[in-house]
């Protein structure tokens, strides 16, 4: 049987981290701050922002909403964000995707300064985290990093196989545990030998977005599964991209859904606007 690892835990302990230097700072004189931004009413995504507002409030950041009707064009969406960039209360700016079909993605995200991209979708810090030199990571990965290292296991030396090769997840994530020495293999739709490859997996992290799409016999003996998707069922379920009842029979760590990816990505995020601050007040 698996053990668990909890992402409420992990991410417990990032956030405690970054209220105790949000406060170091305040007794400096100096406010964190976040800006989120939402264009139009997806459900989803009002979650998502009440989500991150909430974290805001536990580790002592000042939050900004902006809420946006779903008919703002694009020029005032980037107008609002070149408002922030400029705006030094605001550390970090996050605009929260998706944003309705008429305005242009990339360039929302391409118009965020580099340095308060808290998300770290910019094209430069893209490129940063390629090379190895950067301030900030993905929320997602950097969170799943935070939750292997929780196991004890070591990274170095060992085959880690990533299903997805998202932007967002898939390809930043093979990236970190390339930095730290793992042997990275990325899977996807067009991949042959997947269950084989997946199940010589000493890491195995699942960013596929389809429900139970990792079989037990996909899972090596004594791995450790991270499960980033998050699907709801038709009977209203959430289950992630693992089938978790067979994979945890064989895995020596596994991550729940939900419990387990979700809480690292809003404390990374937190992580990363504490940077952003710290950076701006030469204190990194």
């Amino acid at each position: 049987m698996a053990k668990i690892i909890s992402g409420k835990e992990v991410s417990a302990k990032v956030k405690n981290e970054v209220k105790e230097k949000t406060l170091e700072l305040k007794n400096k004189g100096i406010e964190v701050g976040l800006a989120v931004v939402i264009v139009g009413d997806d459900p989803a995504s009002r979650v998502y922002v009440n989500n991150k507002k909430k974290a805001c409030e536990e580790v002592g950041f000042t939050s900004y909403e902006y809420a946006l009707p779903a008919e703002t064009t694009e020029a005032e969406l980037l107008a609002l964000v070149d408002k922030l960039n400029k705006d030094d209360k605001v550390n970090g700016i996050l605009v929260q995707l998706p944003v309705p079909k008429h305005i242009n993605e990339t360039a929302v995200i391409n118009a965020i300064s580099p340095d308060k991209d808290v998300d770290a979708f910019h094209p430069v810090n893209v490129g940063k985290i390629m090379i190895g030199d950067y301030a900030f990571l993905p929320c997602t990965p950097a969170g799943v990093m935070e939750l292997i290292d929780s196991t004890g296991v070591e990274i170095a030396g060992k085959s880690c196989v990533v299903i997805g090769r998202s932007n967002i997840v898939g390809k930043p994530m093979s990236m970190l545990l390339l930095h730290r020495s793992g042997t990275v293999t990325i899977c996807h739709s067009k991949t042959k030998n997947l269950k084989e490859i997946c199940a010589n997996a000493d890491i195995l992290v699942a960013a596929v977005g389809r429900p139970n799409f990792v079989t037990g016999d996909m899972v090596k003996e004594g791995a450790v599964v991270i499960d980033v998707g998050i699907n709801r069922l038709e009977n209203g379920k959430l289950c992630g991209d693992v089938n978790y009842e067979e994979a945890e029979k064989k895995a020596a760590f596994i991550t729940p859904v939900p419990g387990g990816v979700g809480p690292m990505t809003i404390a990374m995020l937190m992580k990363n606007t504490l940077t952003a601050a710290m950076i701006k007040n030469n204190l990194m």
